[in-house]
């Protein structure tokens, strides 16, 4: 790296707190249908210079995003995500003194949490800070399925959906497997997807990060006509 350019970026760097928002993948981990598919397969060993591994993955795994082509044929896939949408600044909406497995976000909180800390700016991300996260390593906690086969955890109201659609956020980010939970047809992907917006699923350590005043990396593998791709999620606090 250019030696004024590293100058530069550890100057720029120093004047933030940096946050790993990202869970570490592993066979363990939790996943929408309990089956993780993910494994790292030694191909060559040291024996022969270069440890060589095999990669598998389900796209939607981890802390990771969804594209709008994700639901819709012909929109944005996740290679086409312009990078202006994801260095943004972040609005963390925290409730996890309330979220319980059959939460939902409603509007009525959106509306007090920018009466206490200004309006939600175009531009941002929100993410919804529920504290599911500290069952991340307890799968059947997270996924909490019924005996009828339902998932439990908090997720988003279509409703407050629109209302993030109303601010002309770029996206939306939540600790859960999903801002979509309980009802079947998914408003909430429905309504973000279908306007372009990207979601930003299992995110972890969102309680390290202040209501307002906070900035996002938002990286997905830049897989050409991808619909979903695991991430590194990067939290930036300024210092001061």
């Amino acid at each position: 790296m250019n030696f004024y350019l590293r100058g530069f970026l550890n100057k720029m760097l120093k004047q933030f707190k940096v946050i790993d928002l990202t869970h570490p993948l592993s066979p363990e981990i939790p996943t929408w249908n309990g089956s993780c598919g993910y494994s790292l397969e030694v191909k060559m060993d040291y024996d022969q210079m270069f440890r060589v591994q095999k990669m598998k993955i389900h796209a939607g795994l981890g802390t990771h995003m969804d594209a709008p082509s994700h639901r819709f044929e012909g929109r944005a896939s996740i290679a086409e995500i312009s990078l202006d949408d994801l260095i943004v600044p972040t609005f963390v909406i925290d409730v996890s003194e309330k979220a319980h497995g059959d939460y939902e976000l409603s509007v009525e909180e959106v509306k007090a949490y920018e009466k206490k800390y200004g309006a939600i700016l175009e531009g941002s991300l929100v993410m919804i800070q529920t504290g599911w996260s500290r069952f991340w390593t307890e799968p059947n906690k997270y996924r909490n399925v019924d005996g009828n086969g339902q998932m439990h955890f908090p997720a988003v109201s279509g409703e407050a959906g629109k209302i993030f659609i109303e601010r002309g956020v770029v996206g939306l980010a939540i600790d859960t497997l999903s801002p979509d939970c309980l009802n079947p047809s998914f408003p909430v992907h429905e309504i973000l997807l279908g306007k372009g917006k990207y979601i930003i699923e299992n995110v972890a350590n969102g309680f390290k990060l202040p209501p307002v005043g906070a900035y996002v990396i938002a990286l997905p593998l830049r897989a050409e006509k991808a619909t979903e791709a695991p991430m590194r999620l990067i939290g930036l606090i300024p210092k001061g």
